[in-house]
């Protein structure tokens, strides 16, 4: 997807989860930001993580605790991505490892953690394959066998030889890269959210790139109603899903993909081929109070595809619960979101998994 359509889509995104749960953004002073009244929340928006993102929030801190989430979205992206030289990843990568900052520390905890539950599926040691690709500076292309299989030997995360009490790690096979993009998002959401909270919001939304993370309840006391992306019309939803400090988070080929020789090629990769997943999904959306998790489960999911995430689900249902939309249009919804999701097709076809 070119930049040009990636970003119409993102927009369209914001533009959707804005009706839903907000009832509308109108009144905004410079198409920015807003104030807080006891209908409208304070907003603004900002470009970070390559994507586009609004924070929101009501009552008297609103304006406040906005500022104070926009700065802390940025101190993120300086300091967890793998575009700017300057980040702490980078230095990680280009070091073989080091010191971690708290943010840092607590990522490489959450990351591995996953990595051992989704049985190696995420794995934070795909950089090297990610950017043979292209994934990390649009320079897209199919990568040779050759290059692909040396990279692939530098997929491992069980290679780190991390100590979380003394907030270090050491990448013990040289060329070993690792890149937290899979989490990063839903770390920051997680972190606004709490930051709103310290500062005693009751009710506000962050919505990174469509990545939605609510704060309490609406004003007015009623759920947030969060539309999930259609992954194959940007400008449709497949359903709503109904929340409360909570984050619903997706991932799709849609999100960032490329065309050669008439096949068409996704982000998501599949540690163990090195290929985009090929699972039968085509986006999976990931509800849980934790934002970081949520993150990381939607790629997950996406790679293991419909029976191992089900599985899964089964092993960990009181951590989150999912929406898969499978190729053929099928929505696969866990049953804890029973009464929660709504899709919007009245005849779209839903099964239940318990």
């Amino acid at each position: 997807m070119n930049s040009w359509k990636k970003y119409i889509a993102l927009l369209l995104a914001l533009v959707m989860v804005c009706a839903m749960a907000l009832a509308g953004c109108a009144g905004k002073k410079s198409g920015s930001e807003n104030t807080a009244s006891d209908e409208e929340p304070y907003s603004r928006d900002i470009f970070a993580m390559d994507t586009y993102m609004t924070v929101s929030a009501y009552g008297d801190s609103g304006e406040k605790a906005v500022d104070a989430a926009v700065k802390e979205i940025q101190r993120l992206d300086a300091l967890l991505s793998t575009g700017k030289e300057s980040s702490e990843v980078s230095e990680l990568n280009g070091n073989n490892g080091g010191k971690l900052s708290a943010d840092t520390n607590a990522l490489m905890a959450a990351a591995l953690d996953l990595y051992e539950s989704t049985d190696h599926v995420f794995d934070i040691t795909i950089y090297p394959v990610m950017k043979l690709w292209g994934f990390t500076d649009q320079n897209y292309k199919v990568p040779s066998d050759g290059d692909l299989k040396a990279a692939l030997k530098l997929v491992d995360a069980s290679t780190l030889d991390y100590d979380k009490e003394k907030k270090s790690v050491a990448f013990t096979v040289g060329g070993t890269q690792i890149d937290f993009g899979g989490i990063a998002k839903g770390y920051t959401s997680a972190s606004v959210a709490k930051l709103y909270r310290d500062l005693g919001v009751t009710s506000g939304l962050v919505n990174l790139g469509g990545n939605v993370q609510a704060v309490g309840f609406k004003p007015d006391g009623t759920e947030w109603r969060i539309g999930i992306q259609d992954p194959v019309d940007a400008e449709s939803m497949l359903g709503v899903v109904s929340i409360h400090d909570a984050a619903v988070i997706t991932s799709g080929g849609y999100e960032r993909n490329f065309e050669e020789d008439g096949v068409m090629y996704h982000h998501i990769i599949d540690p163990s081929t090195g290929y985009p997943a090929d699972s039968g999904l085509i986006s999976v959306s990931i509800v849980s109070e934790d934002g970081t998790l949520a993150d990381g489960l939607s790629t997950s999911l996406f790679i293991m595809g419909r029976e191992k995430a089900a599985e899964y689900w089964r092993a960990h249902k009181k951590d989150f619960d999912f929406v898969l939309c499978e190729k053929d249009g099928t929505l696969v919804v866990s049953d804890g979101l029973r009464d929660r999701f709504s899709p919007i097709d009245e005849n779209a076809k839903v099964e239940y998994v318990s």
